[in-house]
């Protein structure tokens, strides 16, 4: 992966030509995606907003017009779709943009099943256009921090808890794909796992959900994965990880996340210029499928004990 000053390197040429783009959704992530394709950034200059979709009437927003779903998969001016919707319906607007020719930009998880995954993949290459999983939580100061420490480190055992308000299972799917998140940073930092068990408490009445994941790395080490959600339960992430030689208890403020979504339109962009090599492109489908195929995998161990 390049660092952010290769990648803004390689962008800074003035664009030969700019890519339409339209954004499906103008949630929290979608909001974030027009303020960043409406700004000035080196990638952004490769790109141009020409509305979004919503399910909602609102016309316009901060000046970029509304658009129709019909509209955006049939113009030959829109070339690229950012889906921001929710977690459920990905899988049928990634399939819709695919099917007309539009390269994607998705918000991670890519899709609710391991199989749509897959299929969807077969379907971008058969067509030769771009498809990219959002993974900001790679771009954030806590993983660079994380992946500086566990190099070269002989893992004995490991937990990761996330806490957080609760969630609508219909809208952001089961919680091993809607904390997906989590599930990667342990893949990218421990290499491939796999699943020795699974349990889901819940209290619907409450709220509550507790999943608890038991995965062991490779080297048969065992890692623990929690996601707890709760009214009134703050968003955080506990971590504790013992090696050979020494502990990792907690993360230390190690600065903000500054642009993440930017950070990762660069790295989009630079897949639509084919700046990036077979290889990292493989190694990164790879990585994705393993981490959708380990969220399928505990979501039917937790739903055979209901």
């Amino acid at each position: 992966m390049e660092s952010p000053l290769e990648e803004e390197t390689k962008m800074n040429a003035e664009p030969e030509r700019k890519f339409g783009v339209v954004v499906v959704g103008v949630g929290r992530a979608g909001s974030v995606r027009i303020r960043d394709l409406r700004n000035p950034h080196p990638s952004s200059a490769f790109l141009n907003l020409i509305g979004f979709v919503s399910r909602r009437e609102l016309g316009s927003v901060e000046g970029v017009p509304q658009i129709s779903l019909e509209d955006a998969l049939s113009s030959q001016e829109v070339e690229v779709a950012y889906i921001c919707s929710e977690n459920s319906s990905h899988e049928d607007y990634i399939r819709q943009f695919l099917n007309a020719g539009k390269h994607v930009l998705v918000e991670y998880p890519m899709t609710l099943s391991w199989a749509a995954a897959r299929d969807l993949w077969d379907l971008a290459e058969q067509k030769g256009r771009v498809l990219h999983e959002e993974h900001v939580e790679l771009l954030m100061e806590e993983f660079a921090f994380l992946k500086k420490e566990v190099v070269g480190k002989d893992l004995l055992k490991g937990s990761l808890l996330f806490t957080a308000g609760p969630l609508e299972e219909e809208r952001f799917g089961f919680p091993a794909f809607s904390g997906i998140s989590r599930l990667t940073w342990l893949v990218s930092l421990f290499g491939e796992l796999s699943l020795v068990s699974a349990t889901l408490e819940q209290r619907k009445e409450d709220q509550y959900m507790k999943m608890t994941v038991c995965l062991e790395t490779e080297n048969k080490r065992p890692l623990t994965w929690i996601e707890e959600k709760a009214p009134g339960l703050k968003r955080n992430r506990h971590l504790s990880f013992h090696f050979k030689s020494g502990s990792l208890e907690n993360m230390p403020n190690v600065g903000v996340n500054k642009n993440i979504f930017l950070k990762d339109q660069n790295i989009f962009v630079q897949k639509l210029l084919g700046q990036f090599s077979e290889k990292e492109l493989a190694a990164e489908k790879k990585r994705i499928l393993h981490c959708l195929w380990l969220a399928e995998e505990i979501q039917k161990h937790c739903c055979s004990k209901e």
